[in-house]
């Protein structure tokens, strides 16, 4: 299905990834709603930024994705549905657990109740890498086993098990993507990458980390975008479940070093314990197996860390205005 004139709907239009995937929407020359979080001063996020002969193509919406009446009418008429709305920040999903029940399992329910009813010809949910938990071997293909180890990853789990519950039981077409560790411009502070370069960029000569030890597998965004497109363009991937990742891990204290070489700087790490996650909880490695992907619509990673890094710290150096390095964003 190629997108060109399709009616794409995107939940989290005004988010990291969400913004991006609209962005690359436009040059595909799909017809798009972009769904975003309704708020008293009619804030749409990232697409705020976005030159204004731009947002003249796309179809705002503002709703709340918890409400299944908005949701219905978002999704009417539309051909495909990224649903990439969701709470995402794991420390708060220490604190404040049944907003993200709220969200990211009642949130998504009433997308697929939507889409069904809709007959939307596909629906792409926006899954993570933190459901598999720590790697119990690696690289983690898509039959890893799911041992979410915080909060919002079981709020995810449970969201995919119910998207494909839909594709079982009542023919939805619709495919799972899971991205590992999504990083560029725009990312939100309390991703790992921006906390990093915020704080060096800011100028201090110490900055504050959790876990160094940790490792992830870093996707540059404009991958991850590619990859939601590809899936939503092949034949045969409904009910599937697909991993977008670079292949490649590193460690947070060799990621810290990598992008201190990027910026020009020299800095130390502190360990601030209120980074640190409770000791069951925290993923230890992560790892991604992409031969899957690969074989149904031939997506591969084209970005190289390093590569992304600078093109990450490029942007954040510009708009270092929009960030609060000082504290610590949960």
């Amino acid at each position: 299905m190629i997108l060109k004139n399709k009616k794409v709907l995107v939940t989290g239009a005004d988010g990291f990834i969400g913004s991006h995937l609209v962005e690359r929407l436009l040059k595909e020359g799909a017809q798009i709603r972009a769904f975003v979080y309704y708020n008293a001063f009619n804030h749409w996020g990232w697409l705020d930024t976005f030159p204004e002969d731009r947002l003249k193509e796309i179809d705002d919406f503002t709703g709340d994705i918890r409400d299944p009446n908005g949701v219905l009418e978002a999704v009417k008429d539309m051909d495909v549905v990224f649903h990439l709305a969701a709470l995402i920040g794991i420390p708060f999903s220490y604190h404040s657990p049944d907003s993200y029940v709220d969200t990211n399992i009642k949130g998504t329910l009433n997308v697929l109740q939507a889409a069904r009813k809709e007959k939307v010809k596909r629906v792409l949910v926006t899954s993570t890498s933190e459901i598999y938990g720590t790697a119990q071997y690696v690289p983690i293909d898509e039959g890893h086993p799911v041992n979410p180890q915080s909060p919002y990853a079981a709020t995810k789990a449970a969201a995919d098990s119910l998207a494909l519950s839909f594709y079982r039981s009542f023919d939805l077409p619709v495919a799972i993507v899971r991205p590992f560790n999504t990083y560029g411009p725009r990312q939100s502070a309390r991703a790992i990458i921006p906390t990093i370069i915020t704080q060096i960029a800011s100028g201090k000569k110490s900055i504050q980390l959790g876990n160094l030890k940790a490792t992830r597998d870093f996707t540059y965004v404009t991958d991850t975008v590619n990859g939601f497109i590809r899936l939503a363009e092949a034949k045969g991937v409904d009910g599937g479940i697909y991993n977008i990742g670079n292949g490649c891990e590193i460690s947070v204290k060799d990621l810290v070093k990598t992008i201190a070489e990027v910026l020009g700087k020299d800095v130390n790490v502190v360990t601030d314990r209120r980074r640190v996650r409770p000791d069951k909880s925290e993923v230890e490695r992560l790892l991604s197996n992409v031969t899957k992907v690969e074989k149904v619509c031939g997506w591969k990673p084209k970005v190289a860390l390093r590569e992304g890094l600078k093109e990450t710290c490029l942007w954040f150096k510009d708009n270092l205005k929009s960030y609060k390095s000082g504290i610590y964003n949960v």
